[in-house]
């Protein structure tokens, strides 16, 4: 019984529908000291936290419901839904960029659409593939399909700005994260992100 008590995960219900879920399976909030809400997607801030699904509806919902009012039992400072919704989508795409950068210091990344390519093709694959959204579509779906038939996870995410910038380099279409410690984190990180958008599209 003891045992079994130690491998529960701690549960929380969301703000906005209302289910109860691990966790680590929402996003916490806190106040900041001048009972402002803050979104604590690490989830290390001190003080006392509220819920919502990794998800932009529920979010939105609570927002307009002033759940958190209700759940800090206090006035809540709180920007607009659309606002809220964006600083939380900024947050989550700064992880996603900085565990890029955190792999490319450790010699862990190759770049750029041909770059990528080949690394799909030759002997040591790659862990993870990322593709930029604003990548012309014969050089997506092209490395989609070689990461597809390579059984390789691949995503749409980011701009090739973005890629570009996290890596010191002029703008990059695509990705690749060679296996290693990095692919699951930043594996993890973009299911959050894209769950939170409502995307479902994955390779």
């Amino acid at each position: 019984m003891v045992r079994q008590k130690q491998l529960e995960k701690p549960q929380r219900s969301c703000l906005g529908c209302r289910l109860t879920r691990d966790r680590d399976a929402l996003i916490r909030f806190v106040l900041s000291p001048q009972g402002e809400l803050v979104p604590d997607i690490e989830a290390k801030l001190p003080g006392r936290g509220a819920y919502t699904c990794i998800s932009e509806p529920c979010l939105k919902a609570a927002l307009k419901q002033r759940q958190f009012s209700r759940a800090f039992k206090q006035e809540v400072v709180t920007a607009a839904p659309d606002e809220m919704a964006g600083q939380v989508v900024g947050i989550m795409q700064r992880r996603i960029l900085g565990y890029i950068g955190l792999a490319n210091r450790a010699g862990q990344v190759i770049s750029g659409g041909s770059l990528v390519s080949d690394a799909i093709r030759g002997g040591s694959k790659p862990g993870l593939i990322l593709v930029a959204t604003d990548v012309s579509e014969s050089i997506g779906e092209k490395i989609e399909l070689l990461a597809g038939v390579n059984r390789i996870v691949c995503f749409r995410i980011m701009k090739k700005e973005d890629f570009g910038a996290i890596l010191g380099k002029a703008p990059r279409s695509a990705v690749a994260i060679r296996v290693g410690g990095f692919v699951a984190q930043l594996a993890h990180e973009i299911e959050r992100y894209r769950n939170f958008l409502g995307e479902v599209r994955s390779l």
